[in-house]
């Protein structure tokens, strides 16, 4: 936290308000832009940030987390808690930016700031593994790099701190020099300037120039001359320069690498000499990065020994929390490689967003190098536990151990990681949500593999920051007020469940829609609390859609009538199904007369919204009948308004619906294959993010003789031999049978290969002849280069089919950051 006394009134005298109502003393120690990621209400200072969200409406929210200072721009929210400070100010986030701006003045620490297109986060964890033991560093968080996470990092910066490392990120001119003012980096390293986040930016050479802007005060600046490429090197910025580089004479000039054992084996000439490192690492990315750090510490002075010494021990960063099934119906979220009180808060976020068992569970290690005494640090920890109702915590380490007595709730303590190995035949886990955070030294992938369900070779791993962010895209289309329903039917297209309902719920969707009662059943059974929508509902679930509160739609007179008959009480919620096109279910207009005059006879029901679907929303050939269908939805649904003396939702726009056509938002729309990356209304499903990657491994490698067969029926052929690999995938994982005999492809070592013969039950061939592979290497199906929308092509069907396909037998693993 931040070491300086902030009172109230010093933050109100460093910021230009517009008024000050001052109702309490308080000292504010963190500041807040999300209402559900609160640790310390009393010493917090909410922001109502304007984005995709208007931060005003989760005032209430924060209020309810005991917050009590908030920054505010919208003045009619100001007389709402006479209890609270609030400063109103014009801009809420040029306010955070100018607190953090002033934070950082207060203290002169050498501070490395980082930019690029890749690799920024990296280079930043790996220079905190390799200066730790020589700094008190403050860093970024994860990758908190944009205009709002730089000044949330930079105000953590405090008087015991010696070292910041902090990112910055860009994604459109003129962003750099509110980030470069607030960071006011001593030392500059840029990573690699490649094709990512370029939509903002005219020209590479425009977006180099607004990344280099961070480095204009810097006193040294590391880089490769192959990417300032376009910049002459007296325009360079920083007062005195460090380069490296693969193709040029260089400050550190790379000779040569040479993989050995899954590491890389550099050697590069350094002040007229040769020198050497040892990267842990195999893939040209990790190298790469490896580089930029061995650069960095040669340029901070380090001797080429001391920095291969240090180098060697790099740990692999994991940035992703993982979320996977465990023993006894226990769900694990697995970060066992960090620990420190910032990835703690965001993880138990993450944990409280978990309802699908009644108790969670916290296995933590001893927390190192934050500079605080063990009591400061622990009652910290005790503190936010309680906070995010954390009902057990099982602590490893000597340290956590030692402050046993200042966490009030269930608590075990070990003294290692193999004690706690030792004592796990006599200790239970069931029904409950358990997050594994250690320290990389403990070794908590042990307690890990302990408590997980072994998973299948062949696994469906699911980002949920990319469902997010796919669900935030669609947001920003739609006009204030618009709701949003979220279709999580067919097992949430594949995808999972309560995970992704639990995601959904977190985002504050108005809506879940499910095709049948059981799904909705399951969500509800699972703690999702949202209104539910069951879309096929059957006479016979009638009693389990209203025990467990569902709302189902209804689309024809009889199953009004038999759902009125039915139901027990007064106002049931229900949705009713206007047919404008579809021809599948619904009301047509001839049916009006008959509906009205049912709904007008009963209070038993309340429609709660009328809809339709539309039929071709992605095309352009039916953009005429699209219009048609609005019209004749508009007209059905005025007249059953007429007759109703309430007012209800209005709702007919799908995914490529809300991406088209924008006069069709009514007033919510219903966003299904969009949120998992797809959308035939956009071309290559431009500003979507690939959710999904499902990938297997070899199981084993064999040399086939010219015009040896391959597979059942003697399909495979190889007319000049080969190799072939056999993968853990095959049509009971789903994936088809129409993928055989080289139709479908897959990718290895970022390699594109054929499939041989036909598709078995479990496995299928690949030709792999002229690929060094072996046994267990990792092989996708598919991914954002080899996309689902690619295998849709190749065996004529459509992205959903594919998806929905994945069996529920293969694992899912879900990642969120």
């Amino acid at each position: 936290m931040s070491i300086s006394p902030y009172t109230i009134n010093h933050i109100a005298d460093l910021l230009n308000i517009a008024s000050f109502k001052k109702a309490q003393d308080a000292v504010i120690r963190k500041l807040v832009i999300d209402s559900r990621t609160v640790i310390d209400p009393d010493g917090s200072l909410f922001f109502a940030l304007s984005g995709k969200r208007d931060g005003h409406e989760y005032l209430a929210d924060a209020y309810a987390n005991g917050i009590r200072s908030f920054v505010i721009s919208d003045a009619r929210y100001a007389e709402r808690y006479p209890d609270a400070n609030i400063l109103l100010v014009k801009d809420v986030l040029f306010a955070l930016q100018t607190l953090a701006k002033y934070n950082r003045k207060l203290y002169d620490l050498e501070v490395l700031g980082i930019t690029g297109s890749n690799g920024k986060t990296i280079v930043k964890e790996w220079l905190y593994q390799l200066l730790a033991a020589d700094f008190n560093i403050i860093r970024s968080p994860k990758s908190f790099n944009s205009q709002i996470g730089v000044p949330l990092s930079v105000w953590e910066i405090g008087a015991d701190h010696t070292l910041g490392i902090f990112e910055a990120g860009i994604s459109k001119n003129n962003e750099m020099d509110v980030l470069a003012d607030i960071i006011q980096p001593t030392i500059g390293i840029l990573t690699n300037v490649g094709e990512a986040h370029a939509e903002g930016f005219s020209s590479q050479t425009e977006k180099l120039h607004e990344k280099l802007k961070l480095f204009k005060n810097t006193a040294l600046f590391i880089y490769a001359p192959e990417y300032t490429e376009g910049v002459h090197k007296n325009d360079l910025p920083g007062q005195q320069h460090f380069s490296w580089s693969f193709k040029e004479k260089a400050d550190l000039q790379i000779l040569f690498i040479e993989p050995i054992d899954g590491r890389n084996y550099v050697r590069a000439k350094f002040k007229g000499h040769e020198i050497e490192c040892l990267i842990p690492f195999s893939d040209k990315a990790s190298v790469e990065n490896g580089i930029i750090c061995w650069a960095t510490l040669l340029a901070l002075g380090y001797t080429p020994e001391e920095a291969d010494e240090r180098l060697e021990k790099l740990t692999r960063v994991s940035m992703r929390l993982e979320l996977k099934n465990g023993i006894n119906n226990c769900s694990i979220i697995d970060d066992s490689y960090s620990a420190d009180i910032s990835s703690l808060a965001i993880a138990l976020d993450f944990l409280n967003i978990q309802n699908q068992h009644p108790k969670r569970t916290l296995i933590l290690s001893d927390i190192s190098e934050t500079g605080k005494s063990n009591e400061v640090l622990y009652t910290e920890i005790a503190s936010l536990l309680k906070q995010k109702e954390v009902d057990r915590l099982i602590g490893v380490g000597p340290h956590i151990m030692a402050s046993a007595a200042l966490f009030d709730l269930e608590t075990t303590f070990f003294e290692n990681t193999q004690g706690f190995i030792e004592s796990f035949p006599a200790m239970h886990f069931s029904n409950e949500t358990i997050l594994v955070k250690g320290a990389r030294k403990f070794e908590f992938e042990r307690i890990s593999k302990l408590i997980a369900q072994k998973v299948h070779d062949t696994v469906l791993e699911v980002d949920l920051n990319a469902l997010a962010g796919n669900l935030q895209f669609y947001r920003s289309k739609l006009a204030p007020g618009v709701k949003v329903m979220a279709m999580v039917k067919a097992f949430s297209y594949g995808s999972g469940s309560f995970e992704i309902a639990n995601l959904l719920q977190y985002h504050k969707v108005d809506y879940l829609a499910v095709a049948y009662a059981d799904e909705g059943i399951a969500l509800r059974k699972a703690g999702i609390k949202m209104p539910i929508l069951v879309m096929s509902p059957e006479p016979s679930a009638f009693d389990a859609i209203v025990r467990f509160k569902l709302e189902p739609e209804l689309y024809n007179l009889e199953i009004l009538k038999s759902f009125i008959s039915f139901v027990p009480e007064f106002d049931y919620p229900v949705h009713l199904k206007i047919d404008t096109g579809m021809h599948r279910l619904g009301f047509e207009e001839p049916d009006l007369p008959a509906l009205l005059k049912a709904l007008s006879e009963t209070k038993k029901v309340k429609v709660a919204s009328v809809f339709s679907h539309l039929v071709g929303s992605e095309e352009g050939m039916h953009d005429e009948f699209t219009k048609y269908q609005i019209t004749l939805f508009n007209t059905v649904a005025n007249a059953i308004g007429n007759v109703l003396d309430y007012k209800f939702i209005k709702h007919i726009s799908n995914t490529s619906g809300v991406s088209r056509h924008p006069d069709a938002q009514l007033d919510m729309v219903r966003i299904g294959i969009g949120l998992y990356g797809f959308d035939a209304g956009l071309k290559n499903n431009k500003g979507l993010q690939t959710v999904a990657v499902l990938k297997t491994t070899i199981t084993q490698v064999k040399q086939i003789k010219p015009n040896e067969t391959v597979g059942y029926g003697r399909k495979g052929w190889l007319p000049d031999g080969g190799t072939i690999a056999t993968v853990k995938i095959g049509y009971a994982d789903g994936y088809s049978r129409a993928f055989g005999n080289g139709v479908g492809n897959m990718l290895i070592k970022g390699k594109l290969v054929p499939t041989v013969g036909v598709i078995c039950m479990d496995m299928c061939m690949l030709d792999v002849t002229g690929l060094d592979v072996k046994t267990g290497d990792e092989v996708i199906v598919f991914n954002d280069q080899l996309t689902i929308s690619r295998l849709a092509e190749q065996i004529g069907t459509i992205p959903y089919e594919i998806l929905t396909n994945v069996s529920q037998r293969v694992k899912r693993v879900y990642f969120y950051e």
